[in-house]
């Protein structure tokens, strides 16, 4: 029995692309940690983390959408990982605008939106990875 590499790289995101998605579901899951902790302490200086994380995920979700739209003109195939960014940068600024209150108004509101946020980013992430693959083996 005879195994055959065939290197096909048709579906592969841009490395600029990919290490920007690399960086979205770390903020928001430090974000989301931050919430915890401030949920479990109720010391405001975690609302203030968690705001900023979210900033800064907001930021590079931002960036790898934008990547993601240049290459969906190039990869149309690729609609359901673009809705799912979509969907993630809205659900984000859901929870950004929701971060903008009063530290002691953000509970238990921001904890969900924070978990909801983060799933959606760890999904966006997938199947924007799941395309990175350098050959099949036959």
């Amino acid at each position: 029995m005879m195994s055959t590499v065939v290197t096909t790289r048709s579906w592969a995101i841009h490395p600029f692309h990919a290490a920007v998605l690399g960086g979205v579901l770390p903020l928001f899951l430090g974000a989301l940690l931050a919430d915890y902790a401030y949920w479990r302490t109720y010391e405001i200086q975690w609302a203030n983390f968690a705001a900023w994380l979210l900033v800064g995920a907001m930021v590079i979700t931002s960036v790898a959408l934008l990547c993601a739209l240049i290459g969906s003109f190039s990869r149309p195939r690729r609609l359901g990982y673009l809705l799912m960014l979509v969907l993630t940068w809205v659900a984000g600024f859901i929870n950004a605008l929701h971060h903008a209150r009063d530290a002691w108004a953000i509970m238990p509101g921001a904890l969900v939106l924070s978990v909801l946020v983060t799933v959606l980013a760890l999904l966006a992430t997938w199947l924007g990875f799941s395309s990175l693959r350098a050959g099949v083996v036959r």
